[in-house]
């Protein structure tokens, strides 16, 4: 507990004092970033394991056992397949990750509000007309923290038809932050879109964050599984985001009224979290 209120204290010095924000350019550098990943990379990181997973209380046991050769091997460590179940129903939306989940419904000329910033779903994408299809749909931010399962997978089978990379800075993707700007419209980010065989026309963001937050998807996925792998954050706390097009997926009511409350949700990679149209909402 003790850990968590400094860190928490160092984020609010950060965004929320004048000589934080200047010190706050410097740490969202994808220089810094650079240098910290090539450290985390390197075998000399290997000391930071033992504490980390003490720090946070990870089961180990839960995960397939090999030997890490940097702190990054560890921290993009895999779950055991049986843990993380995919609900395999073709009309069940599943969760693309491990995190806190929270879903906005997109009004007013594509306007997301996050917290007390808001951005849209073209400045998300970079301007990418693909933003169009999402007008009056819904976004799915997925938050992970540190201690979470770091890869994630697609969210339905089918074909990636667009996406591109975007640079960006590293700001930190917790409400600290998101309650000052517009993170996700400022950090390096990387967006695929997808025809799905249930869900129409999605795009799937993976959102970088401070220090590290480096974004890896697997190269040649042109067609995929429900559940199959699609990548991995190195070191950092990240962010998925998923936009789902006008009546193409129906979503528990108290999914969105726990966001208007401020509240997340906890999900995991793979699990039901809305259904196909056609079918009775149960969940």
């Amino acid at each position: 507990m003790r850990r968590r209120r400094e860190k928490r204290g160092a984020l609010h010095f950060l965004y929320h004092t004048a000589p934080g924000r200047t010190l706050l350019k410097a740490a969202a550098s994808r220089r810094v970033s650079r240098v910290c990943g090539a450290y985390l990379d390197s075998p000399l990181s290997r000391g930071l394991i033992r504490p980390f997973v003490k720090s946070h209380d990870i089961a180990m046991v839960n995960y397939v056992p090999r030997h890490y050769g940097s702190f990054n091997e560890f921290f993009t460590r895999e779950i055991r397949p049986e843990l993380r179940p995919v609900d395999r129903r073709p009309e069940a939306l599943i969760a693309p990750c491990d995190g806190r989940l929270s879903a906005y419904r997109i009004e007013k000329g594509t306007v997301i509000p996050i917290k007390q910033s808001a951005y849209t779903v073209s400045d998300l994408l970079g301007g990418d007309e693909t933003a169009e299809l999402y007008h009056e749909g819904i976004c799915l931010v997925f938050r992970l923290c540190v201690d979470d399962y770091h890869r994630y997978c697609f969210p339905d089978a089918g074909s990636r038809v667009g996406g591109a990379f975007l640079p960006g800075v590293l700001h930190t993707v917790r409400p600290v932050a998101l309650s000052r700007m517009p993170v996700f419209v400022q950090n390096c980010r990387e967006y695929t879109v997808m025809e799905t065989e249930n869900f129409g026309t999605v795009t799937q963001v993976e959102v970088g964050a401070m220090l590290v937050g480096k974004i890896y998807n697997h190269p040649g996925k042109d067609r995929f599984q429900r559940g199959e792998e699609k990548g991995m954050f190195l070191y950092g706390g990240s962010t998925v985001a998923l936009l789902l097009e006008k009546d193409r997926a129906l979503l528990p009511e108290s999914l969105f009224s726990d966001t208007a409350m401020g509240r997340e949700v906890p999900v995991r990679m793979g699990q039901s979290i809305g259904l196909a149209p056609a079918r009775v909402l149960s969940v």
